[in-house]
């Protein structure tokens, strides 16, 4: 008979735990890091408990209730701007994103760190212009990135490592207008590090993956592994 804590997980349970961080992020519970790296664990474990793990902290999905979707015209119709003109501006630590974001930088340099942010919308939509300047928008090493846009003599590029596919993870959609300058999207591993509460569900998963499978959580392999350029 099976112990209860080595009962193995199935696929639907993994992305019943997905969803269900999915809806602490819109709730404000979970940062995007956070909820970055929870849904990476999620698609990892083995067990039951060590999904148990992961929402330990969270509310039941009883007591937890859906946001009711944003409709679609007024998600479209407010932006907020970060704009830096032969300056710099940059958007860090904790704050909170409702809405579609917008970045220009001429002749100067802005930052979005959404690391610490937390993430009301399902998808984060951003519009970049960088015209002589440089825009970079820093995210979880983890998420999807979708960039699109049009360069003139300049670049976009992405910098992230990303989920396998498959994984339901969070999405950040980027359109770049770029003149003479950069936008780029970068992952943790190529910026400066934030510094990280050891949360308590982290360290009772290493316990417990160790325990169960000798094998404890790692977190995604190093960026030359499999980094897109």
């Amino acid at each position: 008979m099976n112990e209860p804590d080595a009962i193995r997980a199935s696929d639907a349970e993994r992305e019943a735990v997905v969803e269900r961080l999915r809806i602490a992020s819109v709730e404000g519970r979970l940062t995007l890091g956070e909820l970055t790296e929870r849904t990476e664990a999620a698609y990892t474990a083995v067990t039951q408990a060590e999904l148990a793990v992961i929402t330990s902290d969270l509310p039941s999905p009883a007591q937890a209730h859906a946001p009711a979707p944003v409709p679609a015209a007024q998600e479209g119709r407010s932006r907020r701007w970060s704009v830096a003109v032969m300056g710099d501006s940059k958007r860090r630590g904790k704050w909170r994103i409702d809405q579609g974001l917008g970045a220009v930088a001429v002749m100067g340099d802005v930052v979005l760190d959404l690391r610490e942010a937390e993430v009301r919308t399902g998808v984060v939509d951003i519009v970049a212009t960088a015209v002589m300047g440089d825009v970079k928008i820093i995210v979880p090493d983890g998420v999807d990135v979708d960039l699109e846009g049009i360069a003139i003599m300049g670049d976009k590029k992405v910098q992230v490592l990303e989920a396998p596919p498959g994984m339901n993870v969070p999405l950040i959609r980027v359109k770049a207008y770029v003149l003479m300058g950069e936008v780029k999207v970068i992952g943790d591993s190529r910026a400066k590090p934030v510094k990280k509460a050891w949360a308590a569900w982290r360290e009772h998963w290493n316990e417990l993956r160790g325990e169960l499978t000798g094998e404890p959580y790692r977190r995604l392999p190093p960026p030359d592994s499999h980094h897109r350029p």
